[in-house]
C-alpha cells in the first residue's frame, strides 16, 4: 500500500493522477494558439492585400540606366505628351530633352494657368510675344508643338549647350538655368521616347478611378502622336461613341521605340481616361496594380500596343 500512495503522489503525475489529460489539454491549447495564429497571418494578410492599392497613394515613376526620377500624374501626362509631339514632327532625342529640361525649368512641367506676367502653359509661353492665345498655350499639345516648331528654326541646336539652344527659343532673364535640368531631361527622354522599354510606371488608388472613356483617349493620343497613327480593335472610336470598357482598342505600331512611346502615353493618361490595362512586347501594366509597372505577359503583341 505504501508502494502505491508513493506512485499517487508522485510530483511527475504518475499512472492515474490526471497528468496525462493536463499533458493533453496542454497539446490541444497549443494547437488552438496555432490555430489562431494562422487564422491572425491569414487575415492580415487579407487586409494588407485590400489597403495595398491605396498605400502608395498616386504617382509616377521612370527608372532608367540614367537614373530614378518621380512624377505626380499630370507631370507623367506632360512628359508623354512632350516625347508624342516629337516623334510627330519627327524629331531626334535630343530635341526632346531640350524640351523636358525647358518644361521643368519653366513649370516643373505642368501646365500653369497663369505666370510671370502674361505667362501661361508648360513652357510658361507669353501671348503678348506672339506665341498664340492663352488657350492654346494652355494645351499640352499645341504648346509643346510651338516650342519645337521654334527650337528647330534654331541654328544647329543639336549641336549647341542645351541651356544656349532653350535659351534662344525661350528669351528668359537667365537661359543658364536650363541647364541645371539636362540630366533629368536625359532620364525622362529614355523612357518616353522608347528608347528604354517599360521604364515609365504609374499608379493610382481604386477610388481615384475613373470612368472609361477609351475613344477620347485615343482621339487625344492621335492628336498628339499625329494622324499617320493607326488604330483598330473591336471597339469603336467615333465621335460620341459609347466606350467599352470591357473591350479593346490596339495601336499599330512600326517599331519599339514607338510602340513603348505609345505605351507609355497610356498609362500615364490611364486615370484621367479610365484605362485598364495597357498590353505590349511581352509586358502588361494594369490599373489595379499600377504601381507593379510592366509585369511579363507572354500574349502581348509586338506589332500593337493593347488599349482596355
Amino acid at each position: 500500500m505504501a508502494v502505491w500512495a508513493r506512485l499517487r503522489t508522485r510530483p511527475d503525475g504518475g499512472a492515474d493522477d490526471g497528468g496525462g489529460r493536463r499533458r493533453r489539454g496542454g497539446l490541444g491549447w497549443a494547437a488552438g494558439l496555432s490555430v489562431i495564429v494562422v487564422l491572425l497571418t491569414v487575415g492580415g494578410y487579407v487586409l494588407f492585400q485590400r489597403a495595398r492599392p491605396y498605400l502608395h497613394g498616386s504617382g509616377c515613376e521612370v527608372t532608367s540606366s540614367a537614373g530614378k526620377m518621380p512624377l505626380d500624374l499630370e507631370q507623367g501626362a506632360n512628359a508623354a505628351t512632350i516625347a508624342a509631339v516629337a516623334f510627330r514632327k519627327r524629331l531626334p532625342e535630343r530635341a526632346v530633352v531640350i524640351a523636358y529640361a525647358t518644361a521643368i525649368q519653366e513649370s516643373h512641367m505642368r501646365n500653369l494657368p497663369g505666370g510671370d506676367r502674361d505667362s501661361v502653359g508648360m513652357f510658361q509661353q507669353r501671348p503678348s510675344q506672339g506665341w498664340g492665345t492663352p488657350d492654346k498655350l494652355r494645351d499640352p499639345v499645341q504648346s509643346t508643338s510651338k516650342f519645337f516648331d521654334a527650337l528647330v528654326k534654331v541654328k544647329d541646336y543639336l549641336d549647341s549647350d542645351l541651356h544656349v539652344a532653350a535659351q534662344e527659343v525661350q528669351r528668359s532673364a537667365d537661359g543658364r538655368a536650363y541647364a541645371q535640368h539636362e540630366d533629368e531631361g536625359e532620364v525622362l527622354a529614355l523612357a518616353f521616347t522608347g528608347r528604354e522599354p517599360g521604364t515609365a510606371r504609374c499608379w493610382y488608388p481604386p477610388d481615384k478611378r475613373t470612368e472609361s472613356r477609351r475613344p477620347e483617349a485615343i482621339r487625344e493620343m492621335r492628336r498628339a502622336f499625329g494622324s499617320r497613327l493607326q488604330v483598330g480593335g473591336p471597339s469603336p472610336l467615333t465621335a460620341g461613341a459609347p466606350s467599352r470598357p470591357e473591350s479593346w482598342n490596339a495601336v499599330k505600331v512600326t517599331s519599339a521605340r514607338f510602340g513603348w512611346a505609345v505605351a507609355a502615353w497610356a498609362v500615364t493618361h490611364a486615370q484621367v481616361y479610365g484605362l485598364t490595362e495597357v498590353r505590349y512586347a511581352g509586358k502588361h501594366w494594369q490599373a489595379e496594380a499600377g504601381h507593379d509597372g510592366w509585369t511579363p505577359d507572354g500574349s502581348a503583341p509586338d506589332d500593337g500596343v493593347i488599349v482596355k
